[in-house]
């Protein structure tokens, strides 16, 4: 079944990411399907364009028999989810205490400027949305931010500067791009 968000938009599974959840599914046993609950807001997240509408956190619940409820509980407390469209990519600065410590705060605030954005927001191109979250476990390297899977240390306002370039000319697909 097709769930729909109050504004009209669809969300289902594809086949292959249904069949992945039904899966993780039979990993547990009957009546413990929530186990698979964070894993399948993973995939659910990856098929609605990095982030999770009502939709698709309805339709989660549907497939493994639990409340929206349950669904949006998990969803609104892990800061991996996106309960509203991102952008490209999505600029997650650590800003707990070792960060903070190594200038964090400031980076964050000259990111703001130079993109015209506050923390939570996208910019007007949709390429740049920033995230402040809590400790990303790099704290020997900081300050740092995570872009997709990889991590970004050590940072400063010219290697900021060099990132948002490089971003802005296509040479970076989703976080690939290393910092030196």
């Amino acid at each position: 079944m097709t769930a729909v968000s109050h504004n009209g938009t669809p969300f289902t599974y594809s086949s292959e990411a249904l069949a992945e959840v039904q899966g993780l599914m039979k990993k547990y046993p009957e009546g413990r399907h929530k186990s698979a609950l964070i894993r399948a807001l993973h995939i659910a997240q990856q098929e609605n364009d990095g982030w999770l509408s009502i939709a698709a956190m309805d339709h989660v619940a549907e497939v493994l028999s639990i409340t929206p409820i349950e669904v949006y509980e998990v969803a609104t407390f892990y800061s991996m989810y996106n309960l509203q469209p991102m952008g490209k990519y999505v600029l997650e600065f650590c800003h707990t205490g070792p960060c903070a410590i190594q200038g964090a705060e400031r980076l964050i605030g000259y990111v703001q400027q130079k993109l015209g954005i506050k923390t939570g927001e996208t910019t007007a191109d949709g390429l740049f949305t920033l995230k402040e979250v809590e400790c990303l476990g790099a704290c020997g390297y900081a300050p740092m931010m995570q872009v997709g899977e990889f991590f970004h240390e050590r940072l400063s306002e010219e290697k900021m500067d060099r990132f948002i370039e490089d971003c802005r000319a296509g040479k970076i697909n989703k976080g690939t791009w290393k910092m030196h």
